[in-house]
């Protein structure tokens, strides 16, 4: 029978809350820290948050070395690449131009799945890609912004961006006998020590400004590492196990508009009406490339749809005896 993801989604958009208002935080955090070191102590605490759930559930397990491989490259791409390349392009870039970099991964991410895991792209998934896109551009569209980005920052976040597309492929191949819970941690705890220790080189003072930052400051950091890297990304690895990482990322669509409302009831920012209806092409694109309007038809038949991929019933990609083994 087929499979309700509905709880998922809802699951999913909270998260996209969380990392929405995360991106605002993050603007704040490299305005007080110096980026690197930040970043290193944020996703070490990410790491540790994940380590009880891991040892209430039992379940961790030695790794094979094919299962190091895959998890030393999310590793470097999804942690190292993608963190590093972030907060040090926050510092020469808007926040609005990184928001509209970043929402290129949903397509990016589809175009990597489709090259290499071979899903498949309907018609009505890719209406949904090019109408969240579209409500992407239109919500983070302010003309006064760009005048004063970087062009640095601006290829930085970019590459942020695609190190975070590849991260996705190779969790979705980890995952299928990785617990996500594990490999969560794991690239938390790895990564975090190595952008700890390339900050040392480039802020060799980090360690001094950040041990006389404000109080507030480190709450901001603690609750961003915690809640919106560790726990939001095991929730994010687990939807890119169940949903395959192309379906996923349609969900980063949602993350703009979300920042949007952080940094108007947060830092006083008016939202016009381009970006509200922007929002609704967001919607609108996501619930036709993820297919609710498919799972809400296809859960009142008894034979499951034959279709996978974005834009089709969002059936587990992994056989039942690999769901077994990883319980995300």
């Amino acid at each position: 029978m087929a499979r309700n993801h509905a709880g998922l989604y809802f699951l999913m958009t909270f998260n996209m809350m969380v990392w929405g208002l995360n991106a605002v935080a993050l603007k704040w955090l490299v305005l007080y820290f110096p980026p690197l070191p930040m970043q290193g102590i944020r996703l070490f605490l990410a790491g540790l948050a994940l380590l009880p759930l891991m040892l209430v559930k039992g379940s961790w397990k030695p790794l094979s070395s094919k299962e190091w491989g895959w998890t030393a490259g999310i590793i470097l791409t999804g942690v190292v690449g993608h963190h590093s390349l972030l907060a040090w392009g926050l510092t020469l870039t808007t926040a609005t131009s990184a928001v509209l970099i970043l929402a290129l991964l949903p397509l990016m991410t589809s175009s990597l799945a489709c090259l290499f895991l071979r899903e498949k792209i309907t018609g009505t998934g890719l209406c949904g890609i090019l109408l969240g896109l579209a409500g992407v551009i239109l919500v983070v569209f302010r003309g006064d912004d760009y005048s004063s980005t970087s062009g640095w920052g601006n290829l930085l976040i970019a590459g942020c961006m695609l190190s975070q597309a590849v991260s996705f492929i190779l969790i979705k191949k980890a995952t299928d006998t990785i617990d996500t819970k594990q490999l969560t941690s794991l690239m938390f705890l790895a990564g975090s020590v190595l952008i700890f220790l390339i900050g040392l080189f480039v802020s060799p003072d980090g360690i001094s400004i950040m041990a006389n930052g404000p109080l507030w400051v480190w709450a901001v950091l603690i609750l961003s590492g915690v809640v919106a890297s560790g726990w939001g990304h095991m929730m994010y690895n687990s939807a890119i196990h169940k949903l395959g990482p192309g379906q996923t990322a349609l969900f980063n669509n949602l993350t703009p508009f979300f920042a949007l409302v952080g940094s108007a009831l947060l830092l006083g920012e008016t939202i016009q009406w381009t970006q509200a209806a922007g929002f609704l092409l967001i919607v609108s694109g996501v619930f036709l490339g993820t297919g609710v309007w498919r799972t809400r038809r296809d859960s009142r038949m008894e034979t499951p749809s034959g279709e996978t991929g974005i834009g089709s019933l969002p059936l587990n990609h992994g056989e039942m005896t690999k769901e077994k083994q990883s319980h995300p």
